[in-house]
């Protein structure tokens, strides 16, 4: 892994393909990802997950979460607290958007 911060490129879903079932947003992870912003760009609030089986985190209509995930991160036990390459996020509807869009950014 670089020292070096990037970003991976954007991963989106507009408000048309967004349903009642997971859908994928955007590819899967090509780097391990050290922070992550789940932003709902929508009217309606959402579901993300990583795996389709349970909702895992709850995004309101209009707002974002942000998660740094090593910034607790204890080196000598965990030199390596990241999402790791390929994984796959998705997103579902609690309420049906009307319009506007979910994004996704990794940094790595």
């Amino acid at each position: 892994m670089s020292s070096k911060v990037q970003f991976e490129a954007v991963k989106t879903l507009g408000f048309a393909a967004i349903s009642a079932a997971y859908a994928a947003v955007g590819a899967a992870t090509t780097h391990e990802v050290r922070l992550v912003c789940l932003t709902n760009n929508t009217e309606g609030d959402m579901y993300f997950t990583t795996n389709t089986a349970q909702d895992e985190i709850f995004v309101a209509a209009g707002s974002f979460k942000l998660f740094d995930l090593q910034v607790n991160n204890y080196e000598k036990t965990d030199p390596k607290f990241v999402l790791e390459v390929g994984t796959q996020f998705y997103v579902k509807q609690i309420e049906a958007p009307i319009s506007g869009s979910v994004y996704i950014e990794c940094i790595y």
